[in-house]
């Protein structure tokens, strides 16, 4: 009798520890899977932001320039905020670099001047 109640005890510690080992690690992995489901939509905002950038300067949508323009808006507005709730600075700065070597962007700085 004895036998059987230090056997149950035994296993009940050991199993104890190696399931707070795992959670340490799947809690890890669900954040590392969610930063990475995070990037991947940014990415896309991203991409959408690119295609309403070239559709600005297709001359067959020029009538519809102005909803282009708010849809734009309100895109990089989206990107913002998403990089702000989710803690996505470098790619923050990695947009502003791209921004900053944008040739639209550069053709809007020298109308500017």
């Amino acid at each position: 009798m004895r036998r059987e109640e230090h056997k149950g005890h035994h296993h009940e510690g050991r199993h104890r520890g190696r399931r707070s080992e795992h959670n340490e690690v799947k809690t890890e992995g669900a954040k590392t899977f969610r930063r990475k489901r995070a990037i991947m939509f940014l990415e896309h905002l991203e991409t959408k932001e690119s295609i309403l950038k070239k559709q600005l300067t297709t001359p067959e949508l020029q009538s519809i320039n102005s909803i282009i323009v708010g849809e734009l808006k309100a895109t990089q507005a989206i990107i913002e905020e998403f990089v702000q709730q989710f803690e996505l600075y470098e790619f923050e700065e990695y947009a502003k670099l791209r921004f900053n070597k944008d040739p639209e962007n550069d053709a809007n700085e020298e109308d500017k001047k």
